[in-house]
């Protein structure tokens, strides 16, 4: 009996989706846009998208690589590769809006670069610190090197469709039943290999996540102690009410590290916990100025030689172990030893090894931990050229232990902050041609 035209699109639907299951991808779109929406069009398709005009900058071998990183990692990130003569009035906002997807758009505008993002998806200053990391570097490179490092960062999760897989009525049912014989007979297979992988898998966070927890709970003890040394009481004569609202933040920030950290079953959410404890210790920095009669602190990062030193008060240079120089935030005890030319009080953790290094010659385990000190793009900048870097700029990485996900990848049209594209997130930096963010339409 012939089935029915409502079968075999049935049928489709799910073949389609047991081979978006096993990986099957759609390769970039190779037209040359006339428009936005053509480019928007191609990006809801594929994350990466060269205009037919700009083959020149990256070959299709190398767009389909980088495509294809990006979908395994699952994340909402856009990358299209345009000729210099292709509108730049609001190309961004456009861009976005004609995509109507949340997530981190990057440009490549003949030789110059630029990114924007929605803010649920990754920083303002996360994105202005990753573009000025690529800049002025050859297009591959540099969509590689931008990639890389935004993966670790971004939020969300990559559009559906992506992976969809196209199939129209007039499918061959014979040929869609074929498929699916040979689909279903490695499901078996396919399933017993995901199995062992993901015991494997839960098996690593469970050994990562122990190896964090000492160095997380000698964290939680020296804020505890901090809170007990803390000469202050809310019924004491000169407290207002603003001192009282900073200390009831720093207790609260210490009874959720305890409880994120007993709370905590993979590497990742231990980013809670220090964001916890940065939280609760800028706080304090808060109350000891209204106290002393000083001037509030802005606020920044902690001291990256040690976060339990507190908020930093400046930027030093800094050069790693065979690194280059770069400026990191520092406390203001170690701001003096790097003028005077001794080495600052680092924090040391246990390496694989069983020695003691300092965290960002330690390796990846200690990604979560540092992250939620550090958080947006500001720590992979910081790192460059360590071990903990290298290990933060691995999309694989990311996608596993290393930055928390939140939804994302979302349709939401029109619908969104434009502020997030507009030239004033960059600080008038990164434009194209210097004449206003993509001619100044922002």
């Amino acid at each position: 009996m012939r089935p029915t035209r409502q079968a075999a699109s049935r049928l489709t639907v799910i073949l389609s989706g047991l081979l978006l299951a096993l990986g099957a991808t759609l390769a970039p779109a190779a037209r040359a846009a006339t428009d936005v929406e053509t480019v928007a069009d191609a990006l809801r398709e594929n994350p990466v998208y060269v205009d037919g005009a700009a083959a020149s900058q990256l070959s299709r071998a190398d767009a389909d690589a980088l495509a294809d990183k990006i979908k395994k990692a699952d994340k909402p990130v856009f990358v299209a590769v345009l000729p210099e003569s292709f509108p730049k009035q609001d190309l961004f906002r456009n861009l976005r809006t004609a995509t109507g997807v949340t997530g981190v758009y990057a440009i490549r505008l003949g030789d110059a670069f630029d990114a924007r993002a929605d803010s649920a998806a990754l920083s303002r200053n996360a994105v202005r610190n990753l573009s000025s990391l690529v800049r002025g570097e050859p297009a591959k490179r540099q969509l590689d090197d931008f990639v890389d490092r935004a993966l670790t960062q971004t939020s969300g999760s990559a559009p559906a469709s992506w992976g969809a897989t196209g199939g129209g009525d007039g499918a061959p049912v014979g040929a869609l039943i074929g498929v699916g014989a040979v689909v279903v007979a490695g499901g078996a297979g396919a399933y017993a290999v995901a199995r062992n992988r993901r015991r494997k898998r839960a098996a690593e966070e469970r050994a990562a996540l122990e190896k964090l927890r000492v160095v997380v709970d000698e964290d939680i003890t020296a804020f505890g102690e901090e809170l007990d040394r803390l000469d202050f009481h809310p019924a004491e004569a000169g407290a207002d009410d603003a001192m009282r609202a900073d200390y009831e933040r720093a207790l609260d920030a210490y009874e959720k590290a305890k409880s994120f950290m007993a709370a905590a079953e993979r590497p990742e959410q231990v980013r809670a916990v220090t964001q916890a404890l940065e939280d609760g210790r800028f706080s304090l920095a808060l109350l000891a100025a209204r106290r002393e009669g000083r001037t509030l602190p802005e606020r920044r990062p902690p001291c990256f030689f040690d976060p339990r030193h507190g908020p930093s008060v400046k930027d030093a240079e800094w050069t790693p172990a065979g690194g280059t120089p770069r400026e990191v935030p520092v406390c203001a005890a170690d701001a003096v030893r790097l003028a005077d030319g001794e080495e600052p009080m680092t924090r040391t953790v246990t390496t694989a090894s069983g020695e003691r290094r300092p965290y960002w010659e330690a390796g990846p385990a200690y990604g979560p931990w540092a992250g939620g000190y550090f958080g947006g793009g500001l720590l992979p900048g910081l790192l460059v050229g360590t071990l903990l870097g290298s290990a933060l700029s691995s999309p694989a990485y990311a996608a596993s232990a290393g930055v928390p996900t939140a939804d994302g990848g979302d349709v939401t049209g029109a619908d969104f902050d434009a502020g997030d594209f507009g030239g004033g997130d960059f600080g008038g930096g990164g434009d194209f041609g210097g004449g206003g963010d993509f001619g100044g339409g922002f």
